[in-house]
């Protein structure tokens, strides 16, 4: 699965089992961030814990991938410009997400988007079971249609934001349960309908 994305557009907060788990209101509209494409990797490649953390966190997430270049959609035109899905991990140094007080650096190290393993399109983004397991043992579990903010309303809110060009990925929250990682853990977000993305943490 080969993409060139412009841009890794993130949404934070956006199941209401998470946001429950950390005991904080509904977002009333998407909350955004980027990740830079310099962080993608593929299924089966390693994540790098750098030295500047202490605390790895994993984050499953389902991943939109845009189909061609769109800017100020509506929701009903968003789905048919949505080349498919697949599985993502929001990789996060949180101690430094908490230092910072933002999430730029805590989100962008090199590896820390894996994506994969395959582009899925006939599949119904708003109810997919998705889960995380590391090192075997379920961490995370939920199912897509907790989003606050489902698939066409986030597409088109990014576009009024922001040009969308063709393989641009778009990660759309994770659910609860997550957690640190350590070097020689093997991680898997895991979709209904989509696959398992896997991947080995290293030092």
């Amino acid at each position: 699965m080969e993409l060139k994305p412009s841009k890794i557009v993130c949404v934070g907060l956006n199941y209401r089992d998470h946001a429950k788990e950390l005991n904080m209101p509904l977002p009333q509209m998407p909350i955004l961030f980027l990740k830079p494409v310099s962080s993608l990797i593929g299924n089966n490649d390693r994540i790098i814990y750098p030295k500047m953390t202490r605390n790895l966190h994993y984050e499953a997430e389902l991943a939109i991938v845009i189909k061609d270049r769109v800017k100020g959609l509506s929701e009903k035109e968003a789905r048919r410009h949505i080349k498919g899905f697949t599985c993502a991990n929001d990789v996060t140094a949180r101690d430094l997400q908490n230092t910072d007080g933002q999430w730029t650096r805590a989100k962008s190290f090199d590896t820390f988007c894996p994506v994969g393993p395959k582009i899925v399109k006939n599949v119904d983004p708003d109810d997919l079971d998705i889960k995380l397991y590391l090192n075997g043992e379920v961490k995370q579990s939920s199912n897509t249609s907790n989003m606050i903010f489902r698939v066409d309303y986030l597409v088109a809110f990014i576009s009024q934001v922001m040009t969308m060009e063709p393989d641009d990925i778009i990660l759309t929250g994770t659910p609860p349960g997550v957690g640190p990682m350590q070097a020689g853990d093997t991680v898997e977000v895991e979709l209904s309908g989509i696959g398992r993305l896997k991947n080995q943490v290293t030092a």
